[in-house]
């Protein structure tokens, strides 16, 4: 990602951090581990071993990252790694290329194209749907984090304290019910049931996550895709550069994601599910960019 796009990624973590620093504590290390779920917004290299066209293991990608291109869908950091940074711990490594026995400081399960149904990016290939992911984070928690501890209540305490970090949504619209040539989801949803169906979909996934041992879960809005240039190009003589009607789509599954994990927060004990707001920050970033200086972009 480079010009306003990576202003965005920064932005995004501004919003993450604001939420998430009355969950913990002031030693250098923040949490014992971060565990991420979600599409290329986090993808850290999963796709790489996954039969499919999604793939970002080369250049320009990683042309701003120490590794180069590692399988990350930017030139640059991810907000995951910025993220794991703040908190005092080494980036979460992609759960398929890793020796998973080596570490207790969290895992990266995200997938480039999928998101919260199961049909959502296959038309590319193979990728890790939500529900998969948390599959393999079950497995985690199953065969390999007991190894590393005494009992039973040391891991539940270990994850009760981790961060759990979920971005997805998006590919649910760009790449399903906004392609009604390969998807009949637009066919048989309202913008509001489908709205529904993504949000009643995902709270049953997070219940899941917290009956696996998560407590601490940051989701993230979906973003204004309707000002994707891969989105708003198709429109562009008659939008310009955001498409307002696909914008309006994501809002009405952002009201409802607000209100699931209010919902969520309020009757599972001791979790805390925090919503990150980025759609609007984003949206004013894009449609009021920073100033150049010299040429350049002025980051935080």
């Amino acid at each position: 990602m480079r010009g306003e796009n990576h202003m965005m990624l920064v932005l995004f973590c501004l919003i993450v951090f604001s939420h998430f620093l009355p969950l913990v504590n002031s030693n250098p290390q923040l949490a014992p581990a971060f565990y991420v779920f979600g599409d290329s917004l986090l993808d850290s290299g999963n796709n790489n071993l996954l039969p499919t066209l999604a793939r970002a293991n080369f250049k320009p990608y990683g042309v701003d990252f120490p590794g180069g291109a590692t399988g990350r869908f930017t030139n640059g950091r991810t907000v995951a790694d910025f993220i794991a940074e703040f908190l005092g711990l080494p980036l979460s490594p992609p759960y398929l290329s890793f020796r998973r026995l080596e570490t207790s400081t969290g895992l990266n399960y995200a997938s480039s194209t999928c998101g919260i149904l199961p049909e959502t990016g296959t038309s590319a290939g193979k990728c890790l749907n939500l529900d998969e992911q948390i599959d393999l984070f079950e497995k985690t928690v199953r065969e390999d984090l007991p190894k590393l501890f005494k009992n039973t209540e040391g891991l539940l305490e270990y994850l009760s304290k981790s961060i759990f970090l979920i971005a997805t949504g998006s590919n649910d619209y760009s790449g399903n019910y906004l392609q009604p040539n390969s998807y009949d989801s637009s066919r048989l949803y309202s913008p509001l049931s489908f709205a529904q169906l993504l949000t009643q979909s995902l709270s049953q996934k997070l219940e899941r996550l917290y009956k696996l041992g998560a407590r601490k879960v940051i989701t993230f809005e979906i973003g204004p895709i309707g000002c994707q240039p891969a989105i708003s190009r198709r429109y562009m003589d008659r939008y310009g550069q955001c498409v307002e009607e696909i914008n309006s789509l994501v809002s009405l599954f952002n009201d409802q994601l607000a209100t699931v994990l209010s919902r969520l927060t309020s009757t599972l004990p001791g979790s805390a599910f925090i919503l990150a707001r980025d759609y609007r920050l984003t949206y004013d970033a894009i449609k009021i960019p920073l100033p150049m200086l010299d040429g350049q972009f002025r980051y935080f």
